[in-house]
C-alpha cells in the first residue's frame, strides 16, 4: 500500500473531515506518492454496541456516548491495522487542516521511532503526547487492536487518558514533531497543519449548542473535578455548557471557509449536504453568509 494520510472522523465532523481530506491534496505537489482516506465510525459497529456502558477516563468512569462530537477518537489507532502492519501512515483528527506538504511529513526520517508527534499542551503537556496527530513505522505497532484495546477501557484495564496520551507506550519508541505539524489553534507563517483544537470555537460551529462532554480535570479549580461530575449527573452530558462561540482568531476562521468555498465549487462539498448539516446542528446556521463574505484563498504555489 501506498502511504497514506487517514482522517477519522464520524458523522457530526464529517465537513471538518472533508475540508481536512482537501486540504491534504490542495497542499501538496507528490499526490500520486500518497492516499487520503477517511475512517468513520459508522463503518466500526463495535462502538456503537458499547452504547451507554461505563468506561474508565482519568480515573473514573464515563457513559460511551456514540453521539458524542468525538466518538471517532479511539480510530486514530487503527491506520497499522488498515495497512496490514506495514508501511507509513499518519493519522489526524477531522479538524486539522494543512498548509504544508502531508509528503514532507511522511517521507520523514523517523530516526527507528514507531511514532512520531508533538507533546500537548500545559497542563496535559507534562506526561502526554498529541495523538491527534501521529505519524506511524506501521510495522512497529502491531500490538494495536483497536476492537480489543477499546473493549479493555470498559474492562477496567485501559484507561482512556493514558490511551490518548500515549502513555502505554514504551518513551523510547515515540519521536518529537515540531509543534507546526499540529498548531493548536495557531496560524502563522510556520504552521504546517492547524489544528483547531479548542472545540468551544470551532469556526464551522459557532452559535451552536454544545454536544461534547468536555474533560473533568481542571487543573488549578478546587474541586473541580468534582464539580464536572455533579453537572454531568444533575444536568446531562451537556447540561450548563452552553453554546459554541467565535473563534477569536478571524484569521482561522477566513482559511477555514476558505477551504470551504473551495470545496463547495468543486462539488466536495455540496448545498444540499451543507442545508442538512444545518439541519442537525452539525455545522453553524450562516455558514452560506459566511461563505459569501469570505474572500478566495491565495492559490498554492506551483
Amino acid at each position: 500500500m501506498k502511504p497514506t494520510v487517514f482522517i477519522h472522523t464520524n458523522h457530526k465532523q464529517i465537513v471538518g473531515a472533508l475540508v481536512a481530506e482537501y486540504s491534504m491534496r490542495r497542499a501538496s505537489k507528490h499526490n500520486d506518492a500518497f492516499d487520503v482516506k477517511r475512517i468513520e465510525v459508522k463503518d466500526h459497529p463495535f462502538l456503537a454496541a458499547h452504547e451507554g456502558k461505563k468506561y474508565l477516563r482519568d480515573g473514573g468512569w464515563r457513559e460511551w456516548r456514540i453521539e458524542d462530537l468525538q466518538s471517532f477518537t479511539p480510530l486514530r489507532f487503527m491506520p497499522p491495522e488498515l495497512m496490514g502492519y506495514a508501511g507509513r501512515a499518519v493519522v489526524v483528527d477531522p479538524d486539522i487542516f494543512a498548509i504544508a506538504d502531508p509528503w514532507e511529513l511522511l517521507s520523514r526520517d523517523m530516526g527507528g521511532k514507531a511514532i512520531s508527534c508533538r507533546r500537548r499542551a500545559f497542563p496535559k503537556g507534562r506526561n502526554c503526547f498529541a495523538s491527534s496527530v501521529m505519524l506511524m513505522d506501521c510495522a512497529k505497532l502491531q500490538h494495536w487492536n483497536v476492537e480489543r484495546n477499546f473493549q479493555e477501557l470498559f474492562d477496567g484495564e485501559r484507561d482512556y487518558g493514558d490511551w490518548i496520551c500515549l502513555r502505554l507506550e514504551p518513551a523510547e519508541s515515540i519521536g518529537l514533531l515540531e509543534n507546526e505539524w499540529n498548531d493548536f489553534d495557531k496560524l502563522t507563517p510556520a504552521t504546517k497543519m492547524l489544528h483547531t483544537t479548542r472545540r468551544w470555537t470551532q469556526p464551522w460551529k459557532t452559535g451552536l449548542p454544545v454536544d461534547f462532554v468536555p474533560g473533568e480535570k481542571l487543573h488549578g479549580v478546587p474541586f473541580g473535578t468534582q464539580l464536572m461530575r455533579l453537572r454531568r449527573r444533575l444536568f446531562g452530558d451537556y447540561g450548563l455548557l452552553g453554546r459554541y462561540y467565535r473563534h477569536p482568531d478571524r484569521n482561522q476562521e477566513r482559511f477555514f471557509f476558505g477551504l470551504l468555498r473551495e470545496c463547495v465549487e468543486r462539488g466536495i462539498v455540496t448545498e444540499a449536504m451543507l442545508r442538512d448539516e444545518m439541519k442537525q446542528n452539525h455545522i453553524r446556521h450562516d455558514a452560506f453568509e459566511v461563505l459569501e463574505k469570505t474572500p478566495p484563498l491565495q492559490p498554492q504555489p506551483a
